[in-house]
């Protein structure tokens, strides 16, 4: 006689034992590496926010999702996620006094491949004001790069061109009226110039002539090439605008 139905039963105990046994198997070394290699790298990383175009911070990664605010340049974010939508990446960050979702391509940092290069990309790009303030965010987070000695020349010719636009602006809004009638050296007034403010909080140092009337940026950028860089291919330029650095500060009124 057979027992069809006894055999089903014992296949169904076998099964379920085993399968019992499987979810009792204590946990691995083995097993704790493979679920921390699922874990993206950028998790528990710390960023820069550098592209402000992109810098929104949103309840959900999505470009469709309601903004939480706009995270400014500057700014450190820590990595807590990741995720894509909208044939883009975002992290979950932790901003200041925020939690969000924000796009990945708006921040920078050593632990991701080719955000170097890209963030020098990005000086080059730039313009304005926020091409200095881009520059200072390079140097800050890739001290040793091999792209600093260009970034460097760049940022003091940049330098030197705002030095001069600067002269003319405080040139006209200074009052000479006034300045004549107070005590206080005429160079004090132009080394007070308040459109002066917003280099300083980069680090950016002007020099004054004032023979001339003229600001001119220190040099710090190039004296670092020479310094640091003495073999590059940018040394020898670094030299040139130093040597004409002194110059100018030596010029006297033309007669």
């Amino acid at each position: 006689m057979k027992f069809p139905f006894l055999k089903f039963a014992i296949v169904l105990l076998v099964v379920s034992t085993i399968s019992s046994s499987a979810q009792r198997r204590p946990t691995t070394a083995a097993s704790i590496k493979r679920a921390a290699a699922i874990k993206p790298v950028e998790v528990g990383q710390t960023a820069v926010v550098v592209d402000v175009t992109l810098s929104v911070l949103r309840d959900r990664p999505s470009l469709y999702g309601q903004t939480v605010m706009r995270v400014g340049r500057g700014r450190k974010v820590q990595i807590l996620g990741s995720a894509e939508a909208d044939g883009v990446k975002f992290y979950r960050v932790a901003a200041p006094s925020n939690f969000g979702w924000i796009q990945a391509d708006a921040v920078f940092g050593k632990f991701r491949p080719g955000d170097e290069e890209r963030l020098a990309r990005m000086v080059q790009a730039a313009d304005g004001f926020d091409q200095l303030e881009i520059a200072v965010e390079f140097f800050m987070l890739y001290p040793t790069s091999k792209f600093r000695p260009s970034t460097l020349l760049l940022y003091g010719d940049l330098i030197e061109v705002a030095a001069a636009k600067l002269s003319k602006d405080a040139s006209s809004r200074l009052k000479r009226p006034e300045m004549a009638a107070s005590a206080a050296p005429i160079h004090s007034y132009y080394l007070n110039f308040n459109m002066l403010d917003r280099y300083r909080k980069l680090g950016i140092v002007f020099v004054f002539n004032t023979a001339t009337r003229q600001y001119h940026y220190d040099g710090a950028s190039w004296a670092e090439i020479l310094n640091k860089f003495p073999t590059s291919a940018e040394a020898a330029e670094a030299k040139k605008r130093i040597d004409s650095l002194k110059q100018k500060m030596e010029r006297t009124p033309a007669k």
